[in-house]
This record gives C-alpha cells, sequence and structure tokens, in this order.
C-alpha cells in the first residue's frame, strides 16, 4: 500500500530523536505493508473514516490517517500528553481530510 505524509508530519518526524523516528518508521512501514488489516496496537479507528497509528513509550505519538483506493494518507500528527485524544487534535485532522478530499477531488 502506498503511504503519503503530509509536511507537518514529515517537520514532526523530523524533530524526534533517533530513536522516536525509528518506531515512527517502523509503524508506518505495518501500514504500508499491512493495510487495512492493521489493527490495535499499532491502529485504531477513531470516527468518519479517520484512523490513527499508535506509536507508544515514553512519548506518545499519533498520526491520524485515511484510506482512499489503495493509498493511505497520513494527515496530521502530534505528540500526546493526556490519556484522552484532545478534541482540538480530532477537529484539526477531519478538517485537513475534508480538504485533502476536496482538493485532489478523492
Amino acid at each position: 500500500m502506498n503511504v503519503i505524509i503530509d509536511d507537518d508530519t514529515y517537520k514532526l518526524l523530523d524533530s524526534l530523536n533517533a530513536k522516536e523516528y525509528a518506531k515512527c518508521l517502523r509503524i508506518i512501514g505495518l501500514l504500508e505493508e499491512h493495510g487495512q488489516v492493521l489493527g490495535m496496537p499499532q491502529s485504531r479507528y477513531i470516527s468518519d473514516g479517520l484512523l490513527e497509528l499508535r506509536v507508544r513509550g515514553k512519548m506518545e505519538l499519533r498520526m491520524f490517517y485515511f484510506f482512499h483506493n489503495k493509498s493511505a494518507f497520513i494527515i496530521h500528527s502530534f505528540i500526546k500528553k493526556t490519556q484522552n485524544t484532545p478534541s482540538k487534535e480530532l477537529r484539526v485532522a477531519l478538517k485537513k481530510k475534508n480538504e485533502h478530499l476536496r482538493n485532489y477531488n478523492l
């Protein structure tokens, strides 16, 4: 499966230390390899066709993504600091998903 990563996620990944960066690449690789069958603990359905990649460890990182045709689009990422996913981050991800679909006629 083709995985397309937005610029903001690339910036976040570039800011990580080598160990955390490697964890993120491993999880993205699992998404590329397993696609829509990837499940917990690496991936979880959120809502409205939006899913999250879950990078666990000292730092909790989440990458929101959605599928279209044979591609996965990673559209928003953040470092999780609380137990629950902040509603602000979810709103941003849903907005980016809708903009992406509208702009690229997906």
